[in-house]
């Protein structure tokens, strides 16, 4: 199928573990709809044969949040962006969290802005480089899951697009809580990302997440002894899963 996506994207593996997920769910496509904002991950929602918006940068939170007060029987589902979602969508991401809209937003965070030339995002880790950093970046990244769980969400898991069977689990997970739920899906950019970065592919790219990346079971144990988190590493797993009351659920 003819797509926008540059060679060795990541976005494609998130799109279908979130498929494989509703195909789980038995959800039709007239009762489910896909919402997205902008950037390369918002163009998720024309590959789909569902009902959905491809809504204006930032917003796709606000758009999905007018459906679902409108039409609570409606699935509804969010894709977006670390750029769209945590820069100027971010006001909307944490009083949606706050309001425990029921919402599963899947965000797939490839480190910057990808489809405008690789500007640096709120995602950026610290000495990464990007075309807005080219010396490396100074700014302290935002932890995407950790920010949902303050704010309130139900349901908050983080992997990545080489975990796929724990993707789709968590994102299956996300589509059954009632409320808010954030499924944050680290996936590889090496035209815009790995290339500035000295992870020219994507299998260069696919290892150091599979590297890097330590389940949360393990991370919470370090923590709890005491031992010092590694600065390049990042836990995986589920963060939350919880029952606060909810916007926006269908009556039973």
């Amino acid at each position: 199928m003819p797509h926008i996506y540059c060679t060795g994207c990541g976005n494609g593996t998130v799109i279908n573990c979130t498929l494989n997920a509703v195909n789980q769910m038995g959800w039709e496509p007239e009762d489910t709809v896909f919402i997205s904002g902008i950037g390369c991950s918002s163009r998720a929602p024309g590959y789909i044969v569902t009902d959905s918006l491809h809504t204006t940068h930032g917003r796709a939170i606000p758009f999905a949040t007018g459906v679902k007060l409108s039409r609570p029987d409606l699935h509804v589902v969010v894709f977006t962006g670390d750029g769209d979602m945590a820069a100027i969508g971010g006001n909307h991401f944490i009083h949606a969290c706050r309001r425990n809209i029921d919402l599963t937003v899947v965000c797939m965070n490839n480190y910057i802005y990808g489809m405008t030339g690789g500007q640096g995002s709120p995602c950026t880790p610290l000495g990464a480089i990007s075309t807005t950093t080219p010396y490396g970046c100074h700014e302290a990244p935002f932890d995407l899951a950790s920010l949902a769980v303050a704010a309130g969400a139900n349901y908050v898991s983080r992997w990545t697009s080489y975990h796929v069977k724990e993707l789709t689990r968590a994102v299956q997970a996300g589509l059954e809580t009632p409320g808010f739920s954030l499924v944050e899906a680290l996936v590889q950019c090496p035209t815009g990302y790995g290339r500035r970065n000295k992870l020219r592919d994507a299998h260069s790219m696919i290892l150091w997440m599979r590297d890097h990346a330590v389940l949360m079971k393990k991370w919470k144990q370090m923590e709890a002894e005491g031992r010092p988190l590694p600065a390049d590493k990042f836990p995986v797993g589920e963060f939350v899963r919880r029952n606060r009351p909810a916007m926006g659920v269908p009556e039973e």
